[in-house]
């Protein structure tokens, strides 16, 4: 039997360069609770491209534009941008050298994720949404400081290994997708369902599981007709509320 799919779907309503469609990203994550102060910084990198689109450092999320964004080479040097980046460039640097799936690497410190990062857990997946973490998602316990070389990106990309949801202990996340929709709708849910699971570790009782059957087939169904529906919604909100994003 075929899947259903939509025929047609609501537009953003206006095209967006790439460097506008990364500045929106940075401010509806924000919205999200998906940052923390200055902390944090989304890189992406273009089909055919060895550059990386990335934030400047000391910019916050939520006041990030499209004519703010750095270009950095693929050893974190800074080949066009105004100001300077994070050393914890990395992080994503060596991600995007060993995942070519990785075309998007968006890292952070949302609260309720830190919850789960500083209890050394996973997150139980709890409700749907949660589906689309399902064995993909990987926790790193040991927290060794700032990664603000390439060696230590390298060490920390090879723990990684295929996951695309990373929990990273005493710290923060890591997500990655193919493409900036995807990675965006993904980092959206995710600290949602921290504080999902959390709230009902603390009730003490045992929650319901979902089956195991149903999980691939609601997994898919989000990220395949979600993530693209999540984006274009959250881009339609963020533009009549701060179209300035846009410059």
């Amino acid at each position: 039997m075929a899947v259903w799919a939509p025929s047609v779907v609501p537009p953003i309503g206006t095209e967006l360069s790439d460097e506008q469609k990364l500045a929106c990203t940075f401010r509806i994550l924000a919205h999200e609770g998906f940052s923390e102060h200055i902390a944090g910084h989304i890189t992406w990198q273009r089909d055919g491209q060895d550059t990386l689109l990335v934030n400047p450092w000391g910019l916050w999320w939520n006041e990030i534009a499209a004519s703010d964004l750095c270009t950095v080479d693929m050893d974190a040097n800074v080949v066009a941008g105004k100001w300077d980046v994070t050393p914890a460039i990395h992080i994503h640097t060596e991600l995007h050298r060993r995942r070519r799936d990785a075309r998007v690497v968006i890292h952070n410190h949302p609260y309720s994720v830190c919850v789960m990062a500083s209890l050394g857990r996973l997150p139980e997946l709890l409700h749907q949404t949660g589906t689309m973490y399902d064995e993909d998602m990987v926790l790193i316990s040991e927290y060794g400081g700032e990664i603000d070389s390439g060696a230590l990106g390298a060490e920390l990309a090879d723990r990684i290994g295929t996951a695309n949801v990373i929990i990273l202990g005493n710290h923060g996340a890591i997500v990655t997708g193919p493409t900036i929709e995807e990675a965006a709708f993904r980092a959206a849910a995710l600290d949602r369902a921290c504080r999902l699971a959390y709230d009902v570790l603390l009730t003490g009782l045992t929650p319901l599981s979902i089956p195991r059957h149903v999980i691939p087939g609601i997994k898919a169904s989000l990220i395949e007709r979600g993530s693209a529906v999540y984006f274009a919604g959250a881009v339609r909100q963020l533009l009549r509320r701060e179209p300035e994003v846009l410059l």
